[in-house]
C-alpha cells in the first residue's frame, strides 16, 4: 500500500478554522442558520420528521428534485450522500483500482487526486494558465489523456480560481474521455454561484461514462446540511449505493428533510440569489482592495464562485505568507500551494461587508510589512 498522504488543506483548516477572529480560508458564502430561511410550516414538518433510519439511497422526494435539475434523469439514477465529499470518495472507491491513471486539472481541490494518490493510482496533472484567465494547456490535456487513463477529475466551475469550462472545451474534455473509454467525474459544486447570473451547463448527459457530483454546501449556503449526491447512470448508481452502505448507511434524516425543502423551486431560487448577491458584493470590495494595493496582489478574471484566487507580489512560499497572516492578524486564509498553484492565497469574500473589508486591509498590512 502507498503511504497515506494527508488532505493538507482540510487538515489546515481544520486545525484553525476555530481559533481566529475570522475565517477566510472557506470557499463558500456565509452559511444560514436552521431557522431564518424556513416558512412556519416547513419548521413544523422539520420537527414531525423521524428519526428512525431515512431511505438509504435518500428520501424518495429529494431525489426526485435532485433529478429534476438535469434533463432526463429519473430519481434511480439519483444517490443522495454526505456532502460532495463522501460522493467523491465513491466515485473513486468504484472506479478506480491501485496502479489506475487519473488525469485532473490544476489548481484545484485535491480531494479526488488524493484520494486516488492513496488508493495507489498515477495523477497525471494538467496546469491552467493564471496569465491566460486559468486557460489549460489543452494540448497537454488531450496528451495526457492515454489508454491507460481510467478517471478524468473536473471541478467546474473551478475552486479555487472561479474559471468555468466553455461549451467548447466541456466538448474536448468528453471527446478524450470518449477516445480512450475513460470515465469522467464532474464536481460540479459551484453549479449556480455563476456571478452573472446564468447557470453553467452540467456534464450531465454528455456522454454515457460521467459521473456528477453536487452539494448544498457551496452555492445554497448550507454546508452543515452535509448533503450531497451523485447522478449517474442507474447501473453506476447501484454500484455506488452498494459502496454507500458500507461507508455510512445514509445521510441523516432531518438533513434530508432541510434538502428537500431547499430544492422546492421557489427556496432554491431564493438561496441562489442570497448567494450571488453576498458574491458579487464581495468580489466588488476586492476589486477595490485590488486598486488599493496594485504592489501587492493581483487576481485573474472570476466567472464563479464566493473565492478569489489571489497572486501575491512577493518571493515567498503560499504556507509562510498564510501563517503570518494567521498569526500576526489572527485570520485564516488557503494556501495555493494546497492547491496545487504557489504564489497565491484563496480566500472567501461571500460575507457582509463589515467582515471582508477590514479583514483585507489586516491582510495587506501583513504582505507589505513582509516584503
Amino acid at each position: 500500500m502507498p503511504r497515506f498522504q494527508p488532505f493538507d488543506l482540510e487538515h489546515y483548516q481544520s486545525r484553525f478554522e476555530h481559533t481566529v477572529e475570522a475565517n477566510l480560508a472557506d470557499s463558500s458564502v456565509k452559511c444560514l442558520d436552521v431557522g431564518s430561511w424556513l416558512a412556519p410550516e416547513e419548521k413544523e414538518a422539520l420537527l414531525a420528521s423521524g428519526l428512525f433510519y431515512p431511505q438509504v439511497n435518500g428520501l424518495q422526494r429529494l431525489r426526485e428534485r435532485i433529478a429534476a435539475l438535469y434533463p432526463d434523469t429519473s430519481s434511480e439514477e439519483v444517490l443522495v450522500t454526505v456532502g460532495a465529499a463522501q460522493a467523491n470518495l465513491l466515485v473513486v472507491s468504484t472506479l478506480l483500482e491501485p496502479g489506475d491513471e487519473i488525469v485532473a486539472f490544476t489548481p484545484g481541490y485535491r480531494q479526488v487526486p488524493g484520494l486516488a494518490a492513496n488508493l495507489g493510482c498515477r495523477v497525471r496533472e494538467v496546469a491552467m494558465d493564471p496569465d491566460r484567465d486559468w486557460m489549460p494547456d489543452w494540448e497537454a490535456f488531450e496528451a495526457q489523456v492515454t489508454e491507460d487513463v481510467r478517471l478524468v477529475a473536473v471541478v467546474n466551475p473551478n475552486n479555487p480560481t472561479g474559471r468555468i469550462f466553455r461549451p467548447d472545451e466541456m466538448e474536448r474534455i468528453v471527446a478524450a474521455c470518449r477516445r480512450v473509454g475513460a470515465w469522467l467525474h464532474a464536481d460540479e459544486v459551484y453549479q449556480g454561484t455563476e456571478l452573472d447570473g446564468s447557470e453553467s451547463t452540467s456534464f450531465r448527459g454528455m456522454y454515457d461514462r460521467v459521473v456528477v457530483t453536487n452539494s448544498l454546501s457551496k452555492a445554497y449556503g448550507l454546508a452543515g446540511l452535509r448533503i450531497g449526491w451523485a447522478v449517474a447512470s442507474p447501473e453506476m448508481t447501484e454500484e455506488l449505493w452498494r459502496r454507500h452502505e458500507f461507508q455510512v448507511i445514509a445521510a441523516a434524516g432531518p438533513s434530508m428533510v432541510m434538502a428537500d425543502l431547499a430544492l422546492a423551486p421557489e427556496k432554491r431560487a431564493m438561496l441562489l440569489e442570497r448567494q450571488r448577491r453576498l458574491s458579487r458584493e464581495g468580489h466588488a470590495l476586492l476589486t477595490h482592495w485590488l486598486e488599493e494595493h496594485p504592489e501587492l496582489f493581483s487576481v485573474a478574471r472570476r466567472e464563479a464562485t464566493a473565492i478569489a484566487f489571489v497572486r501575491y507580489h512577493l518571493d515567498a512560499p503560499s504556507l509562510e505568507v498564510a501563517e503570518r497572516i494567521r498569526t500576526e492578524a489572527n485570520l485564516l486564509v488557503a494556501p495555493g500551494a494546497f492547491l496545487g498553484a504557489e504564489g497565491h492565497l484563496r480566500l472567501t469574500v461571500g460575507y457582509e461587508e463589515a467582515r471582508i473589508r477590514p479583514a483585507l486591509q489586516r491582510i495587506a498590512s501583513v504582505v507589505r510589512g513582509m516584503a
